[in-house]
This record gives structure tokens, C-alpha cells and sequence, in this order.
């Protein structure tokens, strides 16, 4: 794979940033994380060389000076919200990442607990966590924030949450998704950090948009393409253009709201320390670009692949219509269509010359592979034994599972667990193969080959099951199928 972007400079240029930001404030700063502390797999996408790890990478330069607070928001306990990457609810994940952070040698201080109005299961969180010995801080909703700023910037407001005690100079502000109240948060601690008389400053660690590159970057409508379901528009800073005479890229929902923080920080201090939302935010990113029209390639593939995540999310009830027209719209401006990505015109060919469910994949030689449906196998297990055929040398001809090893394997299914698809699943496929591989050297070597399928391009031409994604998931690749529910049980 072509990489195009330069993840060594970019961990000492953050995290000189950081220390810089940290110095300029005096005794504290708040830095709020967006997007995905680690497991940044989108990033990873649109800028190919970029390590998913990355954040936590460069914070763990930084963890003799941090702690991290983990905010959460009541509401979301209170309806199970889930993170749809990972299939777990928030409150699951919030212990996940505590876990994730301190098994890194990272320092958790606490989690908040934001928009806290008694709700049962926000309240047996909490309990749970203290019995862990968790510290667990309760913030409330402020009426009218963030616009009225008399209110939020007083002891009724902001002074009625709880004070996070931290005891280093750098503190980490997470959550497990959006709409968490990240930013009420450190704003809620600036506000008590000023009347106790600590010296402390907010500052935004955010990767997208880059704001030093073009509007229309690929890159940056591979953001909006992400963030569909949220609405956010990349935007022009008109704050930073107006002081300084410079073109910077952010996004409508940090631009909408600085006029707001603008108040809230004259409340806090007198005056604001930021002239415009880009002042905000660290993010050397757009500095460690090594080749662009290899991240422009990247960020085409992922409009590509957001698109078919809306338009499949649209059949199963989990997405809306505008989210679809919204990246069909960003696919016009980048001047892409789905024709672009080679494993989607291969699978849709396959399909119309045979008429039954197919799928492709893409090596990183390049190569195109493909696969049908049969009687035994559905198109994407068959085509997880295609491709490790080809990557291993093994004739295609050659079976890496005898048929009477897999017809016990469907009785199982359809005459004791009552199934109705008798073909094996990608899961099931690979259970078999490994147990072949036991005895037959040709199917040891194709399992040996599992670890090339990660960041391969896949396309179905059907809808797939929970269990195929999340298999193809956990292989690394990147997934796409057709918007069509025909032939769901053929697989």
C-alpha cells in the first residue's frame, strides 16, 4: 500500500503543540479530544500512513504530565446508546477505555457524568463505578446553554457542577462519542479553576477537518462524508479571516458556536485568548502530507464506502434519506462515482453474467479477485478461500475444504439449530479451514495468509449478514455491499 502520510513527524510536531499550549497557559490546559482517541481506523483510511493508534501514541510522550477525564452523557445510559463501529453500548464502552488507557500507562483521573437529572441507569452506573473506587463527578444542564451566557457563567450555572479534582498539568478530555458535553466540561472546570485562582486554558485536539488545506479537499469531504448523520458542513473560519487575513478550513458547529465561548471566555477571564475557532484547535496534520494524490485516492475510496454504509444503513432502518443525498452530493463535488472502486464494478459485472450473489476483493498487488454463490458457500466465505488461495499459491481448483466435510457442517445447522441457509458463513468457513489445516499443508498455507486481507477492498453484491461483517470487521478489510436485500439468505 502507497503511504502518504508521515505518522513520525506528525507524533513530535503534535505533541510539541501540545507543549506549547500547555506552556502558554500557565498551570493547566484542558484538551478536548474529538473524534476517536485511538482506533482512528478513519483516519488511517484517508491518510494512509497514518497509525490508527496515533493519538495515544503521542499522548503516551506525554503521560508523566496527564490524566484523562472520561465524560459520558446521562441520557445516553439512559437509552443505550451503542457505538455502532464496535456494537457496544457507551457505559460499556466508557470501562473499555479505561481499561484501553491504563493498560497504555495512562493515568484516568475520573469520569464525568454530564446532563445528569437522576436518571436510574446513569445512577447505577455511577454506583458501579465507585465500587471500582472510579472517581465519578456529576454535571448538570445548564437551561438555555450555550447561549445564555449570564446564566451558564455563574454559580447556578457552571458552579452548580461538581469540580473535577485533577492533579496534572494536562488534562485529556474523552468520550466515547458525540454529543458527550466534552467542551461543557472543560469549560464547566475553566470556570472553577478561575475562582479558585488557577491558572488554567482550553485548547481543541481535532484531526477533521485539516484546517490548512483546501476546502474541498478530498480529505475534508471524506470528513463530511463521516459525519453525514451529524450534519456538519466544512466551512471557511470568517473569524480567523477577519483577524488575521488567513484561509482556514473548519466546521459549521465550532464556528456557529465561538461567538458564544467568545462570551463565556470574557465571563470566565475578561477577555478571550482565541481570536477564532481555528486558534483553538492543535493539529499539525496537514503538515505531515507526504503525497497528496495518494491521500486524495484514499479519501475517494472513503466517500465511496460512506456512501454504501448510508445507503445500506437506509434499508435497515438505521439511517436517514438525507444522509444518503448528502454524500451523493460529496461524491459530485469530488467528481467520483461508485464506477470508482474497482472491486464494486467487478462484483456488479460477476453478478450480471452468472445471476446470483457475488463478491469481489482487491489485493494490495492490485489484483481482483472474485466469487459466486454455491451450494456450500455463500459468495463471501467463498471468496475469503479465493483470496487465500491466490495470496498462498494454491491452485484455485484445489479444495482447502472437502464438500463432505462441510455437508456435516449444514445438517448442523439446518436440522439442529434451525437454520434455514445451509451455506457456511464467513466465520463457519474459516473454523473449517483451520481445522483442515491441521492435516493438509495446502490449507495451512492459505490460513497462514489471513493477516494480507487487512485493508483490502471487498464489495458484495448483496446485503450481508451481522455475522459476515463482522467478520471481514475483524479481518481488517473494508466492506462494502450493494443496497439490496435479494438474496439475503444466500450470502
Amino acid at each position: 500500500m502507497r503511504v502518504g502520510f508521515d505518522n513520525e513527524k506528525y507524533l513530535k510536531m503534535q505533541s510539541k503543540n501540545i507543549e506549547e499550549r500547555i506552556n502558554k497557559f500557565g498551570d493547566k490546559l484542558y484538551l478536548e479530544f474529538g473524534g476517536k482517541l485511538f482506533d482512528d481506523f478513519h483516519a488511517s483510511r484517508v491518510l494512509p500512513g497514518f497509525e490508527p493508534d496515533s493519538k495515544l501514541r503521542m499522548l503516551m510522550t506525554l503521560s508523566d504530565r496527564a490524566e484523562i477525564i472520561i465524560v459520558i452523557n446521562a441520557a445516553d445510559i439512559e437509552k443505550n446508546k451503542m457505538r455502532g463501529d464496535l456494537g457496544i453500548s457507551y457505559d460499556e464502552d466508557v470501562q473499555r477505555l479505561m481499561e484501553e488507557f491504563e493498560g497504555r500507562g495512562l493515568y484516568v483521573g475520573s469520569v464525568a457524568l454530564t446532563h445528569y437529572a437522576g436518571q436510574s441507569k446513569a445512577t447505577d452506573f455511577k454506583e458501579r463505578l465507585e465500587k471500582k473506587n472510579v472517581k465519578v463527578y456529576l454535571h448538570y444542564t445548564i437551561e438555555g446553554y450555550p447561549s445564555n451566557v449570564p446564566l451558564i457563567v455563574s454559580d447556578e450555572g457552571f458552579g452548580r457542577n461538581e469540580y473535577i479534582e485533577t492533579t496534572r498539568p494536562l488534562v485529556v478530555v474523552t468520550a466515547p462519542g458525540p454529543g458527550s458535553g466534552k467542551m461543557a466540561t472543560c469549560l464547566s472546570q475553566l470556570y472553577h479553576d478561575n475562582k479558585k485562582g488557577i491558572k488554567a486554558g482550553y485548547a481543541k485536539y481535532e484531526t477533521f477537518p485539516i484546517w490548512n488545506i483546501p476546502l474541498k479537499h478530498p480529505v475534508n469531504l471524506a470528513y463530511e462524508a463521516a459525519t453525514a448523520d451529524l450534519n456538519d458542513i466544512n466551512m471557511i473560519d470568517p473569524f480567523h479571516l477577519e483577524a488575521y487575513g488567513e484561509t482556514t478550513v473548519n466546521y459549521n458547529r465550532d464556528i456557529e458556536i465561538f461567538p458564544v465561548l467568545n462570551a463565556i471566555f470574557e465571563g470566565i477571564y475578561g477577555e478571550n485568548p482565541y481570536k477564532s475557532p481555528t486558534d483553538m484547535g492543535v493539529n499539525m496534520a496537514g503538515n505531515c502530507i507526504l503525497d497528496d494524490e495518494v491521500c486524495r485516492q484514499a479519501s475517494y475510496m472513503e466517500i465511496i464506502r460512506r456512501y454504501y454504509a448510508a445507503a445500506n444503513g437506509l434499508i435497515k432502518g438505521k439511517a436517514k434519506e438525507n444522509e444518503v443525498y448528502k454524500i451523493e452530493l460529496l461524491m459530485k463535488q469530488a467528481k467520483i462515482t461508485t464506477d470508482d472502486r474497482k472491486v464494486t464494478v467487478a462484483a456488479r459485472k460477476r453478478e450480471e453474467e452468472l445471476g446470483v450473489p457475488t463478491a469481489a476483493i482487491e489485493l494490495s498487488d492490485g489484483t481482483i479477485i472474485t466469487s459466486k454463490t454455491t451450494d456450500l458457500l455463500g459468495a463471501s466465505a467463498a471468496l475469503l478461500l479465493n483470496a487465500l488461495k491466490a495470496l498462498g499459491g494454491v491452485s484455485h481448483d484445489t479444495h482447502l475444504i472437502s464438500p463432505q466435510a462441510i455437508e456435516p457442517i449444514q445438517e448442523l445447522k439446518t436440522k439442529y439449530l434451525g437454520g434455514r441457509n445451509p451455506r457456511l458463513h464467513t466465520d463457519e468457513v474459516l473454523i473449517a479451514l483451520s481445522i483442515s489445516a491441521l492435516g493438509d499443508g495446502n490449507a495451512r498455507k492459505a490460513l497462514e495468509q489471513l493477516p494480507k486481507l487487512k485493508d483490502c477492498q471487498v464489495h458484495t453484491s448483496v446485503m450481508l449478514s451481522e455475522v459476515d461483517i463482522k467478520t471481514f470487521k475483524k479481518l481488517g478489510v473494508n466492506l462494502t455491499s450493494e443496497p439490496i436485500l435479494k438474496g439475503k439468505n444466500s450470502r
